[in-house]
């Protein structure tokens, strides 16, 4: 099994959602399904039940695959750093475009929109191993281009 690499914050945050998973949204799905066996309607006509039989399948599948992720978890490390690497956070610049700062997560952390990019992205793949000071091209789905990194934290 690959290992995921997480942070602490987001080995977490995916632990949080587990235990969330199991002990809240899988007894409310639980309530909803029993409510409408007990109201007596067709069953297969009925929308909600089709609804929660649907959510709970989600769930279901949503437990399982937290379960996996967890279990093959590798924490990234906190630390100083000199060289981008898994953890690190990155402040580069592109010219004519205001400096970005990134933290170099796994995959299943990745969330660019929050300045978390996957060590696996073009982006991440590009800086890995790099320090400040160094320009790196990053070979991008619309073409490559090239970033200067300004500090590696």
């Amino acid at each position: 099994m690959a290992a995921n690499f997480l942070t602490k914050e987001g080995y977490q945050k995916l632990q949080h959602e587990l235990e969330h998973l199991k002990t809240v949204r899988r007894n409310e799905v639980a309530e909803r399904l029993h409510q409408a066996i007990e109201e007596g309607n067709k069953l297969s006509e009925d929308p909600e039940y089709e609804a929660a039989k649907n959510e709970q399948a989600f769930i279901e599948g949503r437990i399982i695959e937290l379960e996996l992720l967890l279990a093959s978890a590798r924490i990234i490390e906190d630390g100083s750093r000199s060289v981008v690497q898994l953890g690190a956070r990155v402040t580069i610049k592109e010219t004519g475009t205001p400096a970005e700062v990134y933290t170099i997560v796994g995959e299943a952390e990745a969330n660019p929109r929050a300045g978390k990019i996957s060590h696996l992205s073009p982006l991440g793949k590009a800086l890995l191993d790099h320090k400040a000071g160094d320009s790196v091209e990053v070979m991008a789905p619309s073409g490559p281009f090239k970033v200067k990194i300004q500090k590696v934290e």
